[in-house]
């Protein structure tokens, strides 16, 4: 199930029902990305504001910084494999930076929230999560994961920003 957050009233200048996506596509996604990730029951995912994502990261692990997705595994026997939040506002700056749509990006941040959700870490793995994810990501004809881009972010060295221009980031705290 997919539940859009009260707060989204607007992105920009946009109305909120312009601009969330084909709801039944992601949920569709959703059965898609638990099947190949191996993953048993429903996962619900929340669509959420900057704030509201900032608050559940800050309560559930201690950083006080919005992130684009966060995973909350079911209790064991609980009948549902469990939740993700995901800031829509951090996906739509992802999307543009990468430049793919919206959907896309949505794409990419439930495929990683379900390999949480089916048990990877990819801070502590030594690489089982990353190369999982970049197989399923390929099989679902994805473009790069976030894993992915958090090496090739660290691996890449920044070029100076321009005198007067801030430098804009995806927040890949996960």
């Amino acid at each position: 199930m997919i539940l859009a957050d009260p707060g989204l009233q607007r992105i920009g200048n946009t109305a909120l029902p312009q601009r969330l996506p084909r709801l039944r596509v992601l949920e569709g996604f959703i059965k898609t990305a638990r099947r190949a990730a191996g993953l048993r029951g429903e996962v619900n995912v929340l669509l959420t504001t900057d704030a509201h994502q900032r608050a559940l990261n800050k309560k559930f692990r201690g950083k006080a910084k919005t992130t684009d997705v966060l995973s909350f595994p079911a209790l064991p026997d609980a009948g549902y494999a469990g939740d993700l939040s995901i800031s829509l506002p951090v996906a739509r700056r992802q999307a543009e930076e990468h430049g793919h749509a919206l959907m896309t990006e949505l794409k990419i941040l439930i495929l990683h929230g379900v390999l949480h959700l089916a048990g990877y870490d990819h801070e502590t793995d030594g690489g089982e999560m990353a190369a999982l994810e970049e197989t399923l990501r390929a099989k679902l004809k994805l473009p790069a994961g976030l894993i992915g881009r958090a090496t090739r972010r660290r691996s890449t060295p920044k070029s100076p920003t321009p005198p007067g221009r801030r430098r804009s980031g995806a927040v890949l705290g996960r």
